[in-house]
C-alpha cells in the first residue's frame, strides 16, 4: 500500500488539469486505508458516494477540521498525531459546511476552483462507472497545494496575546469601563490573572491601594503576596509600619497564614512596643491552633507559632513588661524565662536567644521642643529623680531628652531615663547610659533604647536620675509648647504639669529635663 505522503509527492508533477481528467493512473489505491483512525473518524470507502463533491467535500477533508460522527477532537491536524492521513481519512458529509483549505499565509487554496470545476463541467462523469469517481477522487487528493503541511497545519492561537493588547476593549471583553466595588475586587483580580488581562489587573490593584487602610492592610497583604502583587504588598507593609497598633487590632489580623505572620515580625520599622506585638501574637496562635482543631494550651501555641515566637524581640521590653506578660504565658520555657530576667538585671548582660536589635520605626525628620526660656546655675543631685508630666494632642515616638550639664566643667554623668504611663505607672521605656557635656549651658542628649510611643490626650511622666556634680537648670518654664512642622504645617502641643511625689524639685516653672525629642 503506498502512503498519502507519495501521493501528494507525485502530484507535483502532474498538473491539476490531468488530474482531474481522470489520468489518476493507479494512484486511487492510496485511499484504501485501514478501517479507523486513530481519532475515531469513520472509515473511508472507495465508492461514488463518498468521492468529492460540489459541495466543498474534498477541501473540508484537505483541511483536516471535518467534525463528522465520532470523531471527538476537532484537531486532526499534523500535530495531534493525525497527519497526512487523518486529513485524507475524514469522510465529506452532506451536512457539512463549506470550508475553505488556509496555508500559512492565510490564504484561500486554489484546490477549490479546480475540484469543483470537473464534477460541473459534465453531468456523464458522475455516472460513468466506480472507477471513474475514485479517479475523481484521486485528482481532488493530488490537486492540493504543493506543500502537505501548508494545508494539514494546524494553527494554535499566539499564547498570552491579550498581553500585547493596551486597553481591555480591544479583547473578548465588551468594552473599556471598569466598574469594581470592595465585594467584587478580589474575585475580579483573581479573573484578571487567570485570564491574562494585565489591563483589568491593573485597575483592581488601583483600586485596592486607593482602599488600603490599617484595618484592612494584613488582608490585603495577605492577598497581595497570594497574586503576587509585590507593589501592593510593598504599601501595605508601609500602611503597617506606621499604623502598627491599629493594624495589629483589626479583625482580619488573627486569619493570616505564618508566612505572612513571619513577614511582618522580621521587620525593623513596625511602630509598636514588643509586648503588644506578643499579645498579638498570642491571639494569632489562638486562632491558628483552632484551625488546626487543636486545643489552645500554651504548647500548642508555640507548636503553630514555630519561627514566628523567636523574632519576638523580648530583651527590647521593660522587665515589668516582660514580667505581667511572656513570663508567666507558659510559651517560653523556664530556660528561656530565666535568662531573660538575666538580661534585665544584671551588668554585664548575658546572652539570649531572642533578637535584641531596637526596631527603628521612625519616618521624616528628628523634631524637639525646648520647655524653659532661660537657663540658671546650681541644680545638685542626691539620687532623687527629676520628673515631670506630659500629654500630647497626637501620636508620636518619643526617642530622647535633653538634660542640662555641670557648671564645673566638662564632665560625665551616668544616668537612667525613663517614660512612665501615669496611670498604671507601667515603664514604657528606659535606659541605663551617661553622657558627656563641656561645661555649657547647652542641653546634652540621652537616647532611649527604642523610641516609646505616645498616644494623644494620654498622661505620662517623664523621668531622669543623674549621678554627677551640680548642673545648670531652667527657669520661666512653659506650660504649653506647640512644634509646627516646617513642610506641611502639622502642629504638635505638649502640655507639662507637676508630676506628684518626688521629683528633685522639678516643675513646671524650672528644674531639669528641658527638652523632649521625638518623631511624628
Amino acid at each position: 500500500m503506498r502512503c498519502c505522503v507519495c501521493l501528494f509527492q507525485q502530484s507535483l508533477q502532474c498538473s491539476p488539469s490531468k488530474m482531474a481528467a481522470g489520468e489518476s493512473n493507479s494512484r486511487s489505491s492510496c485511499l484504501n486505508l485501514s478501517n479507523s483512525g486513530p481519532l475515531g473518524n469513520a472509515p473511508p470507502s472507495n465508492s461514488a458516494h463518498s468521492s468529492p463533491a460540489s459541495n466543498g467535500g474534498a477541501v473540508a477533508a484537505a483541511g483536516g477540521m471535518n467534525r463528522s460522527a465520532g470523531n471527538a477532537n476537532p484537531r486532526s491536524g499534523p500535530e495531534n498525531g493525525g497527519g497526512a492521513e487523518s486529513a485524507v481519512r475524514s469522510t465529506p458529509s452532506a451536512h457539512n459546511p463549506r470550508r475553505q483549505a488556509v496555508g500559512p499565509s492565510g490564504a484561500t487554496s486554489s484546490a477549490a476552483s479546480n475540484m469543483t470545476a470537473t464534477p460541473s463541467s459534465s453531468s456523464s462523469s458522475l455516472s460513468a462507472s466506480t472507477a471513474s469517481s475514485s479517479a475523481d477522487a484521486s485528482a481532488a487528493v493530488a490537486s492540493l497545494p504543493s506543500s502537505p503541511a501548508s494545508v494539514l497545519i494546524y494553527r494554535e492561537p499566539v499564547y498570552n496575546w491579550q498581553a500585547t493588547k493596551s486597553t481591555v476593549k480591544e479583547r473578548f471583553l465588551y468594552s473599556d469601563e471598569v466598574q469594581i466595588g470592595p465585594e467584587t475586587v478580589m474575585t475580579t483580580l483573581y479573573t484578571a490573572k487567570k485570564y491574562a488581562v494585565p489591563a483589568l489587573e491593573a485597575h483592581c490593584v488601583e483600586f485596592l491601594k486607593k482602599n488600603l487602610r490599617a484595618d484592612n492592610a494584613f488582608m490585603l497583604l495577605t492577598q497581595a503576596r497570594l497574586f503576587d502583587e509585590p507593589q501592593l504588598a510593598s504599601l501595605c507593609l508601609e500602611n503597617i509600619d506606621k499604623n502598627t497598633a491599629d493594624a495589629l487590632a483589626a479583625e482580619g489580623f488573627t486569619d493570616v497564614d505564618i508566612d505572612t505572620l513571619v513577614a511582618v515580625l522580621e521587620r525593623d520599622t513596625l511602630g509598636v512596643r514588643e509586648v503588644r506585638l506578643f499579645g498579638a501574637a498570642v491571639r494569632w496562635a489562638e486562632a491558628e491552633a483552632q484551625r488546626q482543631q487543636l486545643q489552645p494550651t500554651p504548647e500548642n501555641k508555640r507548636r503553630v507559632l514555630g519561627k514566628a515566637l523567636s523574632l519576638i524581640r523580648f530583651p527590647l521590653m521593660t522587665i515589668e513588661e516582660f514580667a505581667a506578660g511572656p513570663a508567666q504565658s507558659g510559651i517560653l520555657t523556664d530556660r528561656e524565662v530565666v535568662s531573660l530576667f538575666l538580661h534585665f538585671t544584671v551588668n554585664p548582660k548575658p546572652h539570649v536567644e531572642f533578637i535584641d536589635r531596637p526596631r527603628c520605626c521612625l519616618r521624616g525628620k528628628e523634631c524637639s521642643i525646648t520647655r524653659f526660656s532661660q537657663v540658671e546655675s546650681r541644680w545638685g543631685y542626691s539620687g532623687t529623680s527629676d520628673r515631670i508630666r506630659f500629654s500630647v494632642n497626637r501620636r508620636i515616638f518619643v526617642v530622647g531628652f535633653g538634660l542640662y550639664g555641670s557648671i564645673h566643667g566638662p564632665t560625665d554623668y551616668q544616668v537612667n531615663i525613663q517614660i512612665i504611663h501615669t496611670d498604671s505607672n507601667t515603664v514604657l521605656g528606659q535606659n541605663d547610659t551617661g553622657f558627656s557635656c563641656d561645661g555649657t549651658a547647652s542641653t546634652f542628649r540621652v537616647m532611649f533604647k527604642e523610641p516609646v510611643e505616645i498616644l494623644p490626650s494620654v498622661n505620662y511622666i517623664a523621668c531622669a536620675t543623674l549621678k554627677g556634680p551640680d548642673s545648670h537648670y531652667g527657669t520661666k518654664g512653659m506650660r504649653k509648647v506647640t512644634h509646627e512642622a516646617p513642610a506641611t504645617g502639622t502642629k504638635t502641643c505638649f502640655t507639662f504639669c507637676y508630676a506628684a511625689g518626688n521629683n528633685n524639685g522639678t516643675s513646671v516653672e524650672d528644674g531639669q529635663i528641658p527638652e523632649v525629642i521625638f518623631y511624628t
